[in-house]
């Protein structure tokens, strides 16, 4: 059995096609892309349904190919980690919160993130995706200001978390991101890694949950300075 390569070196190394032009392209189609899907959520819609217009969404857009499935998922099903399959027939609310997680990949260049929604006025709901937005910049920050390793930031985001009355989610905690496929360079999470992550070859990823109702919220960008990010 093959070891995984352990050193910074290697496993910040790229691939033969990463191009920080494109990988910075792609980011601006995956925001984008989300938000379009997210506006075309409308409440009584079935999950599976509004999976099938995500991936529609994605055709549109040139982005066919995943290197990992479409997610959206609706109200108690927010609380599952990635990979887990969603309760089927779960149909959104008028009062309710969804989140959205893609992994499109356009042309040779991966694209990767997520972010959490609500319809109807529920305060808890509005609350949870604002922090999962909120926490994600903060731990973004720390790792900025503080050249945190990436078993550092997750330490400070599950601290950051359970101060809002959150859990956080560790089985979601960051992953390489590159030129198609990312795996071939390091599968495993950045919560496991001791050193200080470089910019733009990771991606952060935030999933916290009520710690006795059932509802969550995601959000995941690529870890990027403030530059990147013009609004909170």
């Amino acid at each position: 059995m093959m070891s995984l390569p352990t050193s910074p070196a290697d496993l910040e190394r790229f691939g033969p096609n990463f191009d920080a032009e494109q990988m910075l392209a792609v980011r601006d189609m995956t925001r984008k892309a989300i938000n379009q899907i997210a506006k075309s959520m409308r409440p009584g819609m079935v999950e599976e349904d509004a999976v099938e217009i995500a991936k529609d969404i994605l055709a549109e857009a040139g982005m066919t190919r995943g290197w990992h499935d479409v997610y959206v998922r609706f109200g108690s099903n927010t609380t599952k980690t990635f990979g887990a399959p969603s309760d089927p027939g779960v149909i959104l609310g008028a009062d309710d919160i969804f989140l959205i997680d893609i992994g499109p990949v356009w042309k040779k260049w991966e694209g990767d993130g997520g972010d959490t929604f609500t319809t109807g006025t529920n305060q808890e709901y509005a609350r949870c995706a604002k922090d999962a937005r909120e926490i994600f910049h903060v731990v973004r920050e720390h790792w900025a200001k503080n050249a945190a390793s990436g078993k550092a930031l997750y330490g400070f985001a599950t601290a950051e978390a359970e101060k809002r009355g959150w859990k956080l989610n560790l089985d979601l905690s960051g992953h390489r991101i590159g030129d198609f496929p990312h795996a071939a360079i390091y599968e495993g999470p950045l919560a496991d890694v001791g050193f200080t992550p470089k910019s733009m070859i990771w991606v952060l990823e935030i999933h916290i949950r009520h710690p006795s109702k059932p509802f969550g919220a995601f959000f995941e960008d690529m870890l990027l300075g403030d530059e990147f990010f013009y609004t909170r």
